[in-house]
């Protein structure tokens, strides 16, 4: 079966999420979302998935206030972050581009990213862009902090990236990505010419697995008329939902 590139990434997340209880899916989020959906409609693990936004139970969440004291109580496994600028310690920046406070861009601003940074175990970080732009040596400005030093209290952190290029996870101790697999059509130099960060490489780099028929069916036939509720355009686009 053909299958889009978004159906791709959110195949790709999805597998992030296996052994999991509870997925929270914050804003601008349809691909996450999707990927939540995804993983939940096809684990016995997962018992909850959170989507800001979202008016269908059980998906519905009352705001950030609600997602943060579930956080904040150690009841989140996994959640999304993305940003203007990701460098290669996983510090995202959301505030903008310049020196700070005389910034030439400002963006709308970090929402509690750092807060959730620190306190959801399994964080995955997600862009639609892969360029030297977002992806940079360092951010400009750290809206939330990819490591910190060892005597600061942290369960959570950076857990993987994914882009339209490949898939990255995280290495806490060494503070740096490595390159887990390349999505087909796409090769190494391409993501290295489009990265401003070093990351490691292992030997041989795999292609990401592509989603079979019958995640391409749970994905078109569950997953797009609950994502369509938050996402409506979206879901229109892909699935024409």
């Amino acid at each position: 079966m053909t299958y889009a590139t978004e159906e791709l990434l959110i195949s790709t997340i999805a597998h992030l999420l296996d052994g999991l209880k509870h997925i929270a899916v914050g804003v601008l989020s349809p691909i996450p979302g999707s990927a939540a959906l995804l993983a939940a409609s096809r684990s016995a693990t997962i018992k909850k998935v959170s989507i800001i936004g979202s008016m269908k139970e059980p998906y519905r969440l009352d705001g950030a206030v609600d997602l943060f004291d579930c956080a904040a109580q150690g009841r989140i496994d996994a959640f999304f972050l993305s940003g203007g600028q990701i460098d290669g310690q996983a510090n995202v920046n959301l505030t903008g581009i310049g020196q700070y406070p005389n910034q030439d861009t400002r963006w709308s601003g970090a929402f509690g990213s750092a807060y959730l940074y620190f306190l959801v175990p399994k964080v995955i970080l997600f862009r639609e862009e892969h360029t030297r732009r977002v992806f940079v040596p360092k951010v400009d400005f750290i809206s939330a902090p990819g490591t910190s030093a060892p005597n600061v209290y942290r369960p959570g952190g950076p857990y993987a990236l994914v882009t339209p290029l490949c898939l990255f996870s995280f290495n806490r101790t060494r503070e740096c990505f490595r390159l887990e697999s390349i999505h087909p059509g796409h090769t190494v130099e391409e993501v290295r010419d489009n990265t401003g960060f070093e990351f490691d490489l292992p030997a041989s780099v795999p292609e990401t697995a592509i989603p079979d028929s019958q995640t391409l069916q749970l994905i078109r036939n569950k997953v797009a008329p609950i994502i369509a509720d938050p996402y409506p355009d979206f879901a229109r686009k892909i699935w024409g939902v």
